[in-house]
């Protein structure tokens, strides 16, 4: 017990080791990039390091992974060199029975990871998109979706205008049961806040053409109007400008690690009532809970090629095979993620096949270079 103590300690004090270098190296890469992005918007110093601090997590948290097999590679190579391995091996302990505290504390670094860290990463990428987007455009489109329907904001110079539907196709271009209530533009320093709505819209459908939405079954009724119900005006085909694009709209769901994973359970039946195809959603769902049996697989590929004494030889070819095999393993996931996305492969297959193999794989070759 005191043993499997000390091997887990020691891999996790590695593994914040290795997390804390790679924070710093991202958050400078991430801050030149911000400086270069925003050079032309007055952003300072200090904005730009906001910027930074804010998308560096989630930039972190895609490659949790990555950094996992190289903290457990580190810590194999210094078990090797101080010749603790080769202790703990003549106490009669086993190579898979001293791999089962590093396995232990990797899977409970990735629930860790999936239970706290994914909803504060989900968060720091929310609060960067929406600076981001002030900063670069100044308006824009939200889109959001709840058990009342399908909810999206148009903002422009002209004004805001709030958009609502029952139900909507797959890419959001047409909407069911629709209604637009549109906005003034906000008020300068020193003004009076706008009273209320311009106008009111309320359709059977809308769909979304170059330009405008072309709406069916329509009935406007203007605020500006005395008796706005008495002077509302029905119409059979109505058209309404728009700087609105179907890509906007699909951009402005977002990517699901923007959503906690608390939440994402709710947000994919939301996505389902409303008519939208939630399979990008239950991909990183699964993915999200397949994480912890990743990162353990992680540790068993490091020590598949670095478990073994100083003196063997050859320990530069073997790191590199490992961090080789880490990458290609990395990069099979986000493949299978891109398939299951796509409706090519399941997405359970795309979820949990990458991690399955990986840990039979890597026991594979345990078994077959070690004894015991």
């Amino acid at each position: 017990m005191t043993l499997s103590l000390y091997l887990a300690r020691r891999f996790l004090s590695t593994f914040l080791a290795v997390l804390a270098a790679f924070l710093v190296i991202v958050f400078l890469i991430d801050m030149v990039e911000q400086i270069r992005r925003f050079a032309g918007e007055g952003v300072g110093l200090a904005g730009t390091a906001g910027l930074a601090a804010l998308n560096t997590p989630e930039m972190v948290y895609r490659i949790l992974p990555l950094i996992t097999i190289l903290a457990a590679i580190a810590l194999f190579l210094a078990l090797s060199r101080s010749s603790e391995l080769v202790v703990i091996r003549a106490a009669g302990r086993s190579a898979l029975r001293s791999l089962a505290a590093p396995v232990a504390a990797a899977v409970v670094v990735g629930a860790f990871a999936v239970a706290v860290l994914n909803p504060l990463v989900a968060a720091t990428s929310r609060a960067y998109e929406a600076r981001a987007n002030v900063l670069s455009r100044g308006d824009g489109s939200v889109l959001s979706v709840s058990r009342e329907g399908l909810w999206l904001r148009e903002g422009s110079a002209d004004g805001q205008r709030v958009i609502r539907a029952a139900r909507a196709n797959l890419d959001g271009t047409e909407l069911i049961a629709v209604s637009f209530m549109d906005f003034p533009p906000p008020m300068a320093a020193g003004e009076r806040l706008p009273g209320g709505p311009l106008r009111r819209i309320e359709a059977a459908s809308a769909t979304l053409a170059r330009g405008a939405w072309v709406l069916a079954d329509a009935k406007l009724w203007d605020f500006a109007r005395p008796n706005p119900e008495r002077d509302a005006t029905r119409a059979a085909r109505l058209e309404v400008p728009t700087t609105l694009t179907p890509e906007q709209i699909r951009d402005s769901f977002g990517t699901p690690s923007a959503i906690p994973i608390w939440e994402l359970r709710a947000f994919i039946d939301n996505l389902d009532r409303a008519g939208f195809a939630a399979l990008e959603h239950r991909v990183w769902f699964q993915m999200e809970l397949a994480l912890p049996l990743l990162m353990a697989a992680m540790v068993l590929v490091a020590a598949g090629f670095t478990m073994r004494h100083a003196r063997a030889g050859h320990r530069g070819l073997l790191v590199l095979m490992a961090v080789l095999a880490g990458f290609v393993i990395f990069f099979l996931r986000n493949f299978a993620q891109v398939m299951g996305e796509n409706g090519q492969i399941p997405v359970a297959v795309a979820a949990w096949s990458p991690p399955v193999a990986a840990v039979l794989l890597s026991l594979g070759l345990l078994l077959h270079l070690e004894e015991g």
